[in-house]
């Protein structure tokens, strides 16, 4: 039977160190100096400068103009392949495909982690050209239909979390507007708004719901309409699939649980 003793035979200083910082840092809202590092793990200054660097130049740290730490996604990046993550994915693919051939769009999955979204998973529609968005992108929450649904469905102070630009060191406000029409996003169930990065694209979201009841994921259409064809399906037809397809997802999610 392993006693104590035996636990710290194969003790690793260093990687114990790294990983007391990066714990430390994923707990903490606004990121943290070095000096208020080390008074936290009981170290000097001196003593995790090395560890921070490493850590910031293989991007698991990130360093702010403030002179701050905080933890960047590298982490999360890496695990997307594992559960549940890889789970949700495997649910959703054959669901998005369909959708893509249905709708004759291209659709993708997004998910949250504070306040950066991250598409997961991407499906392209089945013609010879599309619009779509590769996996591992980074959008923005104020001006994307998976943001609005993400903000749509938050408490208060989720919401305020998520608006929190901690890259730059400051709270990233909403616009005039966006409170109002996040309250129009949770009454009808998704969000239908024109693309504020691509021309003559609509954005169509719909929330994925996990078991106990929180969105989490967002799955989206952006929307382009054809000229070349006209029996393809226009918006009301395309957000009726999308939203059929959300619900599928989620159902999946809820009963895998």
């Amino acid at each position: 039977m392993a006693t104590e003793d035996d636990g710290d035979r194969y003790r690793a200083p260093a990687l114990d160190k790294g990983l007391d910082i990066l714990e430390l840092l994923a707990g903490t809202a606004d990121g943290l100096s070095q000096a208020e590092i080390a008074k936290a793990l009981d170290r000097t200054p001196n003593e995790i400068y090395r560890m921070l660097d490493r850590l910031v130049r293989r991007d698991y740290v990130r360093r702010t103009p403030e002179d701050r730490y905080e933890i960047t996604l590298k982490l999360f990046e890496l695990g997307h392949a594992r559960p549940p993550t890889h789970r949700l994915i495997s649910q959703a693919m054959p669901v998005m495909r369909r959708f893509a051939l249905q709708a004759e769009q291209a659709c993708h999955l997004v998910v949250q982690d504070r306040n950066i979204l991250v598409v997961i998973a991407q499906v392209d529609g089945p013609g010879y050209w599309n619009v779509s968005i590769r996996v591992g992108s980074r959008i923005s929450l104020i001006n994307t239909g998976s943001g609005h649904v993400f903000l749509a469905y938050a408490s208060a102070e989720e919401r305020a979390l998520m608006l929190e630009e901690r890259r730059l060191g400051s709270v990233e406000t909403m616009p005039r507007g966006l409170e109002a029409r996040l309250e129009g996003v949770r009454e009808q169930g998704y969000e239908n708004m024109p693309s504020a990065q691509t021309a003559g694209v609509q954005n169509l979201s719909a929330p994925i719901f996990g078991p106990l009841g929180g969105v989490i994921a967002v799955l989206t259409c952006p929307y382009s309409q054809r000229l070349d064809k006209l029996d393809v399906p226009h918006v009301p037809q395309t957000l009726s699939l999308l939203l059929q397809s959300s619900r599928e997802i989620s159902q999946r999610s809820t009963l895998s649980a």
